[in-house]
């Protein structure tokens, strides 16, 4: 834990020698969702509600998606871009070092500009939840952290996923693309509005319907899955982790480098 601080505080420290630059990336990020965002509001202008989902329950789902979106490509973008240390043998010198691979590919790079999709879609949660009816207690507060956290360990499992597969293909795939922000783009809708292979392969392959569409219905005290039960489905997103760190650990197994 030592030694990932200490990446982020010098990955966070060279990120800031350009201040300006920064502070646009930042702001830039925080746009990009915006614009997403903007297009459901408007949808729901035209149609006023989408299968029985009002704008603000939508939003809702909307916000945790992006939310854990955002924190997973900002601590995890080592992953993201892992390619390029296959490409160019860097990952050779990882292995020399006496540290754990994750923990060095983790602290390969960070993109803190990435906390401006976090900005906006905490706006957007707060929004959503001053404008919903909810009979709050503890176990929806806590409810409402586990799908967050759910969705940290799911997107964050989908990024050592792709960079999995660069241990066997070198180049990173576009394919991975669909996992990652199909999956967000997907996601930001209550999975009931798909049909059923969608929302299966959503619940039982990606189980991003887990973290949102479930533990949302409980919140709203709405369907099949209003009791406590429903409370602990976001959790499941942390057991997503672990075949996702087997396949790593098999990849590392199978590396051969690629020269430089």
């Amino acid at each position: 834990m030592k030694l990932y601080l200490r990446y982020l505080e010098i990955l966070f420290k060279s990120q800031l020698q350009y201040r300006a630059s920064f502070i646009l990336m930042t702001i830039g990020q925080f746009f990009v969702p915006l614009v997403m965002f903007a297009s459901i509001y408007f949808l729901f202008e035209k149609f006023g509600q989408i299968e029985g989902w009002s704008f603000f329950e939508v939003a809702l789902c909307f916000s945790i998606v992006h939310m854990s979106f955002a924190i997973s490509v900002c601590f995890m973008r080592g992953f993201d871009s892992f390619s390029k240390l296959v490409v160019n043998a860097g990952f050779d010198r990882l292995l020399v070092r006496p540290r754990n691979t994750i923990v060095q590919v983790l602290g390969s790079n960070f993109e803190f500009t990435r906390l401006g999709r976090l900005i906006q879609s905490t706006m957007v949660l707060i929004w959503a939840l001053l404008n919903i009816s909810i009979e709050w207690n503890a176990f929806k507060v806590a409810t409402l952290i586990f799908m967050l956290i759910g969705g940290i360990f799911i997107f964050s499992g989908i990024f050592i996923l792709g960079a999995s597969l660069c241990f066997f293909t070198v180049q990173g795939l576009e394919l991975i693309n669909i996992f990652t922000d199909g999956s967000r783009e997907i996601s930001q809708y209550p999975l009931s509005i798909y049909k059923d292979w969608v929302k299966n392969f959503f619940t039982f392959i990606v189980p991003l319907g887990i973290i949102n569409y479930i533990p949302l219905m409980y919140l709203l005290g709405r369907g099949p899955y209003n009791d406590i039960l429903s409370m602990l489905t976001p959790l499941i997103g942390i057991v997503f982790i672990i075949p996702c760190l087997y396949v790593w650990k098999f990849g590392v197994s199978k590396y051969l480098s690629a020269g430089s």
